[in-house]
């Protein structure tokens, strides 16, 4: 019975092997078309097993085939609509995704998203890591073409998501060097005066480029010795739009405590160089530029002579840190990264340990004799 059964599901469809050397399965639809599956098969028995399936399926009165309207959409269209239509997408990732578009898949973009096969998505990804592209924006690229083309699913354009590659969206950074607390110094000494004081709050408080520019004068407090962190400046470099927004997480939210070694440095700052309003100002007394402290920072570890990005301080706040015997919970709180759920259920064995990372960390400091900045 059950050889008959079987051999009756496989007069369901029909099977043809491509030039290629794969198999094919298709069938026709309860609405008289020809539907052909999703992704081709390595042998004529796993296109045959795929057939029964469907015809399972459809005695159950549960198979709902993709639309084939909305599968002649091309990928630009559904990329597109997923940019515009998505509450839960930033300006910078839409930005990012669109140059991705242009120079990583610009060969499907206008290729209907119904014919976007698995191997089709395995032979753009094999000749994109071929290119001169870098590895982690093809990996964006992965993920973005994934998440567009998982929305084709859902909309039932498409029966299966083609992109099947493991681990292609994901992106191994490379290991950030660390500046010793010499370095640190060094490059304060070296950088226009008037940017002294970020360099000082991203290595020795953790804080990003966006979030020192977005700083006001209110929210540093030496008599406590904290900074306050609830914004985040961003540039978009394509539309030159600059705005606030909040930190990417809850976590992000955070007042920081400041090493005491750090506090002259901060309000040598606030005498000398800070504005009515914000923290860090240009030389017109207006909003210090994202890009201006980057290209003070470039000049000044040219001078140096050390390979660190600035976010690489960001890095270093965290390594010495953790060297002070900081628990990974104090890195997260002190740092602004967002925790699992695990690990907030111990947020509380951390109140009152920020002051003491950040005395631990001038002690740290001071235990490095080359850390000492000459009076201007």
């Amino acid at each position: 019975m059950a050889a008959r059964g079987r051999e009756r599901d496989r007069r369901f469809g029909t099977v043809r092997k491509l030039p290629s050397g794969r198999f094919q399965a298709s069938f026709i639809g309860p609405n008289g078309q020809r539907q052909t599956a999703p992704e081709t098969f390595g042998t004529k028995a796993a296109a045959e097993r795929w057939l029964v399936r469907v015809h399972d399926s459809m005695e159950r009165e549960e198979w709902r085939g993709p639309s084939r309207s909305l599968g002649r959409r091309t990928f630009r269209e559904y990329a597109e609509a997923y940019l515009t239509e998505n509450p839960n997408i930033g300006e910078r990732w839409t930005e990012t995704s669109r140059r991705n578009m242009r120079l990583h898949l610009a060969e499907l973009l206008d290729m209907p998203v119904a014919s976007i096969s698995t191997a089709i998505v395995r032979a753009w990804h094999a000749r994109a890591l071929a290119g001169k592209g870098g590895r982690t924006s093809i990996a964006q690229s992965y993920r973005f073409l994934r998440s567009v083309l998982n929305m084709a699913v859902l909309d039932e354009a498409i029966e299966k998501n083609p992109c099947q590659i493991p681990r292609a969206g994901t992106d191994r950074p490379k290991e950030r060097p660390i500046a010793s607390p010499a370095e640190v110094a060094a490059l304060m000494e070296a950088i226009t005066p008037r940017y002294k004081a970020a360099v000082a709050l991203a290595a020795w408080c953790g804080l990003r480029r966006g979030e020192i520019c977005a700083l006001r004068v209110t929210d540093i407090d030496l008599e406590v010795g904290t900074v306050r962190v609830d914004k985040t400046y961003v540039e978009l470099l394509q539309t030159r739009r600059r705005f606030e927004k909040p930190p990417k997480s809850s976590a992000g939210v955070r007042t920081v405590s400041i090493p005491p070694h750090v506090i002259p440095v901060l309000r040598e700052h606030l005498e000398s160089w800070a504005g009515t309003e914000m923290l860090f100002v240009g030389q017109d007394g207006t909003r210090m530029a994202s890009n201006a402290l980057y290209q003070a920072f470039v000049r000044a570890r040219k001078q140096v002579g050390v390979s660190l990005s600035f976010h690489d301080l960001r890095h270093t706040g965290q390594t010495l840190a953790a060297a002070t015997g900081a628990s990974l919970a104090d890195l997260k709180r002190r740092l602004g990264h967002s925790s699992t759920a695990a690990a907030l259920r111990y947020m509380h064995a951390v109140e009152g340990r920020d002051a003491e990372i950040a005395s631990a960390l001038s002690t740290l400091a001071g235990e490095d004799n080359a850390f000492r900045l000459p009076k201007r």
